[in-house]
């Protein structure tokens, strides 16, 4: 199924509504526009295979976009536009893009990528003029009523966080198949494990250039059902849309739940959330007092997955599950999971080590960096790729995570894992974000140290740096806890809510 089944059948749903806006687009008219830039884009020369790369914040026609690579074998290239200029324009020239499409609320930023990024052949910008850019408008007007005969499926190819140098698109092949036929994983997933169908209300909280938040949205169109976006991440907003449009799904990360149980008790209990059915969660381990907390309040809907871009491994967890295992992100949908150790050995249950996925052939590469696919490959196993998390099986084959390998910090040769740290410290009073790193010690090697951020109204001082330490001690064993507090005035990060632990450790280097 695909956008235009639901023009024809259901042609007046909304397909996607903007939270903050209210603007709508119909099923009609999103299977229009997208049929209208794919037959466009094709009158420029693109073919099966080529790029076209879109910047933009959260806007309705971003799904156009999507959709219309979808429906014509091209991959889409979302670029964040928290990115400097520079940044930008590494990706929309190292993606191979010849069409560039921005929002213009964007202008200035999308301005200098044309600029910089020479490859670029056609620009066109939506919502408003941008300079060097044509209008997007007049793009999808000159295909008037045509449609492509052949439509085959494209899909995107989204590029890593950069953790170390620049990023890397991460692309995976065609599947071969029509737009409108069965075939897509993550569709099949969502309708064979959440049961999705044409009654979801998917509430959208995160930035659309995110491999889920796009991926999500576009298997919810597969489904007939209707996407709620968010133009930025509120908690209290969150809540409101939920009870407004009688939201079924969503899908956060832990660091959205923190904010929803930050709200004070009144204003959680005065929106209506009992329409949801499901609440997905995943991009980052979520502190078990947080799930827990989040389980009491909606119910045990919540599923987890931990998954990647790269899109090579998937587990998942319901909640009656985690509530027997506990810190666990579930058994694997999509092949056996293996720990190792770093020389590529396979560890027995329980012991923690690096943490490979296993396929039965290649199901991505990075985009013109086979070194980077060789370093995420398993040394003896052609098909076990890894992403730099670590973690251990249990005896039943649920995984958990302890953190990411770049992250582990060894403190007098033991492995201490921030993330168990972190865990501990979020749902402190005082608390309104927190960071764990390891900074140099002479005597150790490293020592731990806690980055706080305080609530409103709390104020940092060494008393409460003691308690905090002291509040760690208490939960979780005393070489685990921190030895010292900093207290900041914010922490870096994303515009999905992931901390950007990099900048942190770059800034105590």
């Amino acid at each position: 199924m695909y956008p235009g089944t639901y023009a024809q059948t259901t042609p007046d749903k909304a397909a996607v509504v903007m939270a903050g806006s209210g603007r709508t687009i119909t099923y009609r008219e999103l299977d229009d526009s997208s049929r209208q830039l794919a037959v466009a884009l094709h009158d420029l020369g693109l073919r099966q295979g080529d790029v076209v790369a879109m910047l933009s914040d959260n806007q309705a026609d971003c799904l156009v976009i999507y959709w219309a690579a979808l429906r014509s074998g091209l991959y889409l290239t979302a670029i964040n536009h928290h990115l400097t200029a520079d940044e930008a324009a590494y990706i929309a020239g190292d993606c191979d893009a010849t069409v560039l499409i921005a929002s213009a609320s964007l202008s200035s930023l999308a301005a200098e990528v044309l600029a910089a990024t020479p490859s670029v052949e056609h620009a066109y910008a939506f919502g408003g003029q941008v300079p060097g850019f044509s209008s997007y408008d007049e793009l999808l007007a000159s295909a008037g009523d045509r449609r492509l005969e052949d439509q085959p499926r494209g899909g995107d190819m989204l590029y890593s966080s950069g953790t170390t140098g620049r990023p890397k698109g991460v692309k995976g092949p065609m599947l071969g198949i029509q737009v409108d036929e069965p075939g897509e994983p993550l569709a099949g997933l969502a309708g064979a494990a959440f049961g999705f169908d044409d009654t979801v209300v998917y509430l959208s909280p995160a930035p659309i250039y995110h491999a889920a938040p796009l991926r999500w949205c576009g298997v919810v169109h597969v489904y007939g059902g209707t996407v709620v976006m968010l133009e930025r991440f509120d908690a209290e907003t969150s809540l409101a849309m939920i009870e407004k449009h009688r939201v079924t799904v969503t899908q956060m990360v832990p660091t959205m739940f923190v904010r929803l149980l930050q709200l004070d008790e009144a204003t959680r209990s005065s929106y209506d959330v009992s329409s949801l059915r499901l609440a997905i969660h995943a991009a980052a381990p979520c502190p078990p007092d947080v799930k827990q907390a989040m389980i009491d309040w909606w119910g045990p809907i919540l599923v987890e997955y931990y998954a990647s871009t790269e899109g090579s491994g998937l587990t998942m967890i319901t909640s009656p599950e985690w509530l027997e295992k506990r810190g666990s992100v579930g058994r694997s949908m999509l092949g056996p999971v293996h720990v190792c150790d770093d020389d590529g050995r396979e560890l027995p249950p329980g012991e923690v080590g690096l943490i490979y996925f296993e396929r039965d052939k290649q199901v991505f590469t990075y985009h013109k960096d086979p070194e980077k696919t060789a370093a995420a490959t398993h040394p003896d196993h052609e098909f076990w790729t890894f992403f730099g998390d670590m973690g251990y099986v249990d005896e039943d084959g649920f995984l958990f995570l302890t953190d990411r390998k770049s992250f582990m910090i060894i403190s007098g040769g033991v492995n201490i894992y921030p993330a168990e740290i972190e865990s501990a410290l979020t749902l402190h009073p005082a608390v309104f974000d927190v960071a764990v790193i390891g900074v140099r010690d002479p005597e150790m090697g490293e020592q731990v140290k806690a980055v706080v951020q305080v609530r409103d109204g709390v104020t940092p001082s060494p008393q409460l740096a003691e308690e905090l330490i002291a509040h760690v001690r208490s939960r979780i064993a005393h070489y685990k806890a921190p030895r010292s507090v900093d207290f900041v005035d914010s922490l870096p990060r994303s515009a999905t809510g992931k901390l950007v632990k990099r900048k942190l450790l770059d800034a105590y280097r």
